[in-house]
């Protein structure tokens, strides 16, 4: 099994800026992407960012330019520095790994519990 376990929401004010954490630990052979989600209420679960093991990524567009993702993989930790935070942010940031966790096996997906962002205006 695999555990992802975030860190790094709170509160702030607009303009502001948080640091979010995704530890994955478990079996792990090796981690293709990794990635944060968002569900905010009344809304529908979108997608933020994913990076690739090579270092790809892809942003939603609302966050292009504030956000950004990276990761380490010695530590198998994904990281989302968010800058010039937003109201409209607010929501659960969700992490998700796409794991392989045995040399032999198919890649499939895991999942954290989430952390609460709140951004006041």
């Amino acid at each position: 099994q695999v555990r992802l376990v975030e860190s790094g929401g709170g509160l702030v004010q607009a303009g502001g800026s948080l640091r979010l954490s995704c530890a994955a630990s478990g079996i792990i052979f090796s981690i293709n992407s990794m990635g944060w989600y968002r569900q905010a209420p009344g809304k529908q679960r979108e997608l933020v960012a994913v990076i690739t093991s090579g270092g790809s990524t892809n942003y939603e567009d609302s966050v292009k330019g504030r956000f950004t993702i990276s990761r380490d993989n010695e530590r198998n930790t994904v990281y989302l520095q968010m800058n010039s935070l937003k109201p409209e942010d607010t929501a659960v940031y969700l992490c998700n790994a796409n794991v392989k966790t045995r040399a032999w096996t198919v890649a499939t997906d895991w999942w954290g519990q989430g952390t609460q962002v709140t951004v006041s205006s």
